[in-house]
């Protein structure tokens, strides 16, 4: 499996028993779609590889309590802790509406109520306090806060964000 596959699921945070049961901290909203995982990826070294999975529960709500196969023990657990883990992409539950993926997006054109085609979506900045949409127009990067406010609507079928931009915004880069 590919990274590119892949979404980031959470990290393996700590070790929970002296028989190699771990807690992997989920990066998600909705914790409970991912209790009842016959298996993740875990990253080592820029490869993934899949960890098969005895038993999970919930714990202390953004919190999974894993028994992998083949770690039974709290030597065997350190190896793994602070690991990132990955699930496949078409394990993605689906967004409907204006809810959307960040990778869902990349390629998307963002379309301005009032100017039109400001350019394609390249990549999405999570960096920074406010996420940013990283759109090239030409040779030109515009930057784009993406604020539910200025966020009209995903066209998810002419591949599309549209937008009501304040003006300016969009001006001060060409």
């Amino acid at each position: 499996m590919r990274k590119e596959e892949c979404f980031y699921l959470g990290k393996i945070a700590k070790k929970f028993s002296f028989k190699g049961e771990v807690l992997i901290y989920l990066d998600t909203d909705e914790p409970e779609l991912y209790e009842n995982m016959e298996s993740v990826f875990v990253e080592f070294n820029n490869n993934l590889v899949p960890f098969f999975i005895e038993n999970s529960n919930l714990h202390k709500n953004d919190f999974l309590r894993v028994r992998f196969e083949d770690v039974n023990n709290e030597e065997e657990a350190d190896k793994i802790l602070g690991l990132p883990v990955y699930l496949p992409l078409k394990m993605l539950p689906k967004l409907t509406g204006d809810k959307f993926y960040f990778h869902e997006v990349i390629g998307f054109k963002v379309e301005d109520k009032r100017l039109g085609i400001v350019g394609e979506i390249q990549s999405i900045n999570d960096s920074s306090a406010q996420p940013l949409f990283e759109v090239l127009n030409g040779e030109v990067e515009i930057l784009i806060p993406m604020i539910d406010h200025f966020l009209v609507k995903i066209d998810r079928d002419n591949k599309k964000v549209i937008m009501d931009l304040p003006e300016g915004l969009i001006e001060m880069y060409l």
